[in-house]
């Protein structure tokens, strides 16, 4: 199998320095592109859009903590063991995140959010707009429990 490679198209700047659950709506932070191949002009018009969908890696969680198997979700026996997969902790194995943030304003070459869950210095692999047309269609689904952990979580 090759691998594949990526290179972040920026980096979180500010915001929390530990990754914490919980309370993440009142984090503000900036998304700074690399101007070693990009600029300003990748984030034009970004700012009509409400929110912006970040993909970005947790690259400070050692592989040695990646998670293949079931567990109980925040270590919670009260919640079921699920797999990787029915869970959107970082212990994943490409240590990948997705957040849907809210859109304070461009800088020059950042990009200020707010309510992002990624900590001070993650490498940012991509920004997409949030658009409603990609949002689900039809009813969203989900276990009791997972609502029990999101609770605080924003």
């Amino acid at each position: 199998m090759s691998g594949i490679e990526l290179r972040p198209v920026g980096w979180v700047r500010g915001g929390r320095v530990a990754a914490e659950d919980d309370a993440w709506d009142a984090e503000t932070a900036a998304i700074e592109l690399d101007t070693a191949w990009l600029t300003a002009e990748a984030l034009q018009g970004v700012e009509a859009f409400s929110h912006a969908e970040i993909v970005f890696q947790f690259d400070q969680l050692p592989e040695t903590e990646v998670v293949l198997t079931a567990r109980h979700p925040r270590g919670n026996p009260d919640w079921p063991k699920v797999g990787v997969f029915a869970q959107r902790g970082r212990n994943r194995p490409n240590r990948l995140g997705v957040s849907v943030c809210r859109i304070l304003g461009v800088d020059g070459t950042s990009l200020l959010v707010g309510g992002l869950d990624a900590i001070d210095g993650t490498p940012v692999l991509d920004i997409k707009p949030v658009m409603a047309e990609f949002q689900p269609r039809g009813e969203v689904r989900q276990p009791d429990w997972s609502r029990e952990l999101m609770a605080d979580y924003w």
